[in-house]
């Protein structure tokens, strides 16, 4: 049985985050999405190719208190049957091959530097991360108290 105050919960805000490998900036906006929506936010993240998670992006997450350790790299075939209310593309390569999802989606592009293409020592690299992690911070933060159910 439903109660009156499960009734009255807006519906969840349903997201897809795409990139092109599903390694880090997409996996990491994923995390950040559901950790600032509070509930708010059934949200998953794919690739245009599914390769693994980066381990500086679970590094730099791990550094904010969000744990992707146990997260996967997904092809977005696995999502395309279902609705969402937004698809997130947060590379350029991604939005321009991004497939038509049914339904109403929202299609929004972030477009933020690949920091899986930075060079250098760990340190050096750690720190593209983590400058790509605040970069998406900064635009979920923005965005997360606007977001709406599409349908």
């Amino acid at each position: 049985m439903i109660d009156e105050q499960t009734q009255s919960l807006p519906p969840a805000v349903r997201i897809l985050v795409l990139c092109t490998h599903n390694s880090a900036r997409s996996q990491m906006a994923e995390a950040i999405i559901r950790s600032y929506g509070n509930g708010r936010f059934v949200v998953d993240s794919a690739g245009t190719e599914a390769t693994r998670v980066n381990p500086f992006a679970v590094e730099a997450m791990r550094e904010i208190g969000v744990d992707i350790s146990g997260a996967r790299s997904k092809h977005l075939s696995e999502f395309l049957e279902q609705e969402f209310d937004y698809v997130i593309t947060v590379c350029d390569s991604a939005a321009e091959s991004c497939p038509v999802f049914p339904g109403r989606a929202e299609r929004i592009h972030w477009s933020f530097p690949d920091p899986s293409a930075a060079e250098g020592t760990d340190d050096e690299t750690l720190a593209h991360f983590r400058n790509v992690r605040d970069a998406i911070a900064e635009q979920v933060h923005k965005w997360v108290n606007e977001a709406r159910p599409a349908r």
